[in-house]
């Protein structure tokens, strides 16, 4: 049984403008692991300023211990800034990657279905298509269980990334 009175869980989604050196990937990793969180997406690239990294990261628990990570990883010499963009009108993606086996007949099926998703076939082989599509998480997971009645082989997906919007800095 759950207590009432505990704070529910909220998924974060939080990005970084880091240093680009050995270790920080690990500083970062061990702000969450002191804590019993887990990463739920991790996608790092080079930033548009030299010798820096841009991280866009996911985590599930409560408000107020999140809250707390993001001001201990605002401490981290190597950390430029972190912001929390859950609630923002940013701008957030994911790319998805999925091979699916049908046969002949099916494969008109599955191809309007990536149609209606805007994706893309990127492969096409007598057993299997391989898809691409953007979009945000929850378009990646609808898309997801529409392919999984076929024969959905492998699936990659890259995790959410965010930019916010306008003038504001990510």
């Amino acid at each position: 049984m759950q207590n009432e009175n505990a704070p529910k869980p909220k998924t974060t989604t939080v990005g970084l403008l880091v240093n680009d050196r050995p270790g920080v990937l690990v500083r970062i990793s061990q702000v969450f692991s002191r804590r019993g969180y887990n990463i739920g997406s991790l996608v790092v690239s080079p930033a548009h300023v030299p010798n820096t990294s841009r991280m866009t990261l996911t985590c599930t628990g409560p408000e107020d211990v999140l809250h707390q990570i993001i001001l201990q990883l605002n401490k981290l010499v190597d950390v430029i800034h972190a912001r929390d963009h859950t609630d923002d009108q940013a701008v957030t993606r994911e790319l998805a990657l999925f091979k699916v086996a049908c046969s002949v007949p099916e494969r008109s099926e599955v191809l309007q279905i990536t149609e209606v998703f805007r994706g893309k076939t990127i492969d096409i082989s007598d057993e299997t298509i391989t898809i691409e599509a953007t979009g945000t998480s929850e378009k990646m997971d609808a898309l997801e269980s529409l392919l999984s009645k076929f024969d959905l082989r492998e699936m990659v997906r890259t995790g959410k990334v965010v930019m916010a919007r306008g003038n504001e800095i990510t």
